[in-house]
């Protein structure tokens, strides 16, 4: 996902995706303990994905203030 993509949408659309990425995030960490995880790279691009998600939504608040 890119941050372009981020910046279009509103502080509550930020944070529904931000908890969609948490249990995605979540599912992936269990699949990883249970042996399941087929795609190891998503562990990292789900990561960062919730890195961009945070830093744009706290861009946002204080553009706010």
């Amino acid at each position: 996902m890119k941050a372009e993509e981020i910046r279009t949408k509103t502080l509550d659309e930020l944070e529904g995706q931000l908890g969609d990425l948490k249990k995605e995030q979540f599912n992936l960490r269990f699949q990883k303990a249970t042996g399941q995880l087929e795609n190891v790279a998503r562990v990292r691009q789900v990561r960062r994905d919730i890195a961009r998600v945070k830093t744009i939504a706290a861009q946002k608040r204080d553009a706010k203030k």
